[in-house]
């Protein structure tokens, strides 16, 4: 793609055992023999697949980027696991990750409060399935990512004799060493701020609310918490997640002021669904020019809306799929604009001979700005149709894939403003007026 924004190198590796990708610096080149599954009887997913014509692709290579201006070269492709301990059984959660590397993935993405719904009850146990596998691996050959929470009162229960966790050093620390012990491993490849420590909007809050700013950790207090374990080898890199544009720019400010760590990756939420924050100002933030840090895009089937199975009446189809399994997650995915938008993706996906989740997906691959996309799975069956997307389909999108898209976004973007719009003017309106009936009324009082 000429116009990415990304170094990347492409390879068809074997990973895992003796052989395959070394993230330390290089790849070995070894070709891959691809395993077809038989189809599952819960391929819902896939109900739309038989609507589209068949298609002559031939697989392409995986490619490999640089993250931001870390050693860290990872793949397209980042094997998300926050289903894992909840919707997914050990021997499932396995089954999925030594898919995952035997088909090019060497970038693993967890958190210290996976699986979710974050919950005390299983807090730890995707971090459990993984090390479980990663006794069968080579460990250099992967990069391992995980999370620190940031600020929330519901997540105390991940420290000991604390009221809520917060991104200070002592959380950091604590955090840390009990991720390294629940993973099995002495390293952390990738330590991200799960959330930030100061209020921010968040999942699928739109606009910043000036009365809930409050006290927050220092950015160089943080910096140099990752700092020691950066010197102690516990950690090589860190990055940021669910961060803004004045986030990321007064962390690689600091750093650069105080000789500490940058931060070289944020991990936000994109899809077709979910560009606008991102595309507003965090691409220019982000570009290798400027402060250069690689995006880890999550949620690129909109917690698996764009997928159109959500869409299916019958309800037993999606009775174990995750919006349906827990009510109020991802509610922004559950309105009916959002819907109303996947409908008509779908119709741009048939038009073009492709899939919706191979119009989801592959919209999010060729965008310059993204390093690689987080996928999460609860069957090797979705696993292989979401790799198929990245290596089967056409790369990048032609012209007229992409001015269809961009009419949907175009459309829903405008009717979103001006609803928005719709419904702030006579909330305004009626602020004025009581700001008027109170003028009105101290002035009579003063007058008495």
């Amino acid at each position: 793609m000429a116009s990415s924004y990304v170094t990347f190198s492409t390879v068809t590796p074997a990973v895992g055992g003796s052989n395959g990708i070394d993230n330390n610096r290089s790849f070995d080149r070894l070709a891959f023999a691809r395993r077809r599954l038989a189809p599952s009887p819960n391929a819902g997913r896939r109900i739309f697949r038989a609507s589209v014509l068949a298609k002559s692709s031939t697989e392409k290579a995986m490619e490999y980027r640089k993250l931001g201006d870390s050693e860290l070269n990872i793949s397209e492709i980042t094997m998300g696991t926050m289903t894992f301990g909840e919707q997914n059984t050990e021997k499932e959660s396995h089954e999925m990750l030594s898919y995952a590397v035997e088909h090019g993935i060497n970038c693993i993405d967890t958190a210290e409060a996976y699986p979710v719904p974050m919950k005390k009850e299983t807090q730890g146990k995707t971090d459990l399935y993984i090390s479980s596998w990663l006794k069968s691996q080579r460990r250099d050959k992967l990069v391992l990512a995980t999370k620190v929470c940031g600020f929330s009162e519901r997540t105390a229960y991940l420290r000991e004799n604390a009221e809520v966790t917060r991104v200070d050093a002592a959380n950091i620390k604590e955090s840390v060493e009990n991720s390294l012990k629940r993973l099995g491993t002495d390293y952390i490849d990738l330590l991200q701020i799960h959330w930030p420590d100061r209020y921010v909007p968040l999942f699928g809050e739109n606009y910043y609310d000036p009365l809930k700013w409050r006290d927050s950790v220092p950015f160089v207090e943080q910096l140099r918490a990752f700092q020691d374990l950066i010197d102690e080898g516990k950690v090589r890199y860190i990055g940021v997640s669910n961060e803004t544009s004045y986030g990321v720019m007064e962390f690689v400010h600091t750093a650069k002021l105080e000789g500490l760590p940058k931060i070289v990756s944020i991990q936000n939420s994109y899809s077709l669904l979910a560009r606008s924050r991102f595309e507003a100002d965090l691409v220019e933030v982000c570009h290798p020019k400027n402060c250069n840090v690689g995006l880890l895009a999550y949620s690129p089937l909109g917690g698996g809306s764009l997928s159109g199975k959500y869409l299916v009446a019958d309800p037993e189809a999606t009775k174990k799929s995750r919006l349906n399994l827990f009510p109020g997650f991802m509610e922004r995915y559950n309105g009916s604009l959002a819907k109303e938008a996947t409908i008509q993706y779908i119709e741009v996906a048939k038009k073009h001979g492709l899939t919706p989740v191979e119009l989801a997906l592959g919209f999010v691959r060729d965008r310059p700005f993204v390093t690689s996309t987080i996928i999460g799975s609860t069957s090797v069956e979705q696993l292989e149709e979401d790799i198929d997307a990245f290596l089967m389909t056409e790369r990048p999108f032609s012209p007229e894939v992409m001015a269809d898209i961009e009419a949907v976004f175009r459309s829903f973007h405008s009717y979103a403003n001006s609803s928005f719009l719709t419904l702030l003017i006579p909330i305004l309106g009626s602020l004025v007026t009581s700001r008027r009936r109170l003028f009105f009324v101290e002035t009579e009082r003063k007058r008495q």
